[in-house]
């Protein structure tokens, strides 16, 4: 017989990306998702703008 009680799922965080990361030297990205093409371009002002 089992006597212990269930554990209780954690919340597990999201992972954590520098834009530094994803940008490298460069102002923008390419994101595929389910088939369409992103594009996550850095603005002059330090924005981040994501285009369909």
């Amino acid at each position: 017989m089992n006597t212990k009680p269930p554990v209780a799922n954690k919340p597990v965080a999201p992972p954590l990306l520098h834009s530094r990361q994803l940008f490298g030297a460069g102002r923008e990205i390419l994101i595929e998702h389910q088939g369409e093409l992103y594009r996550l371009q850095l603005t002059r002002n330090g924005k981040l703008i994501l285009i369909k």
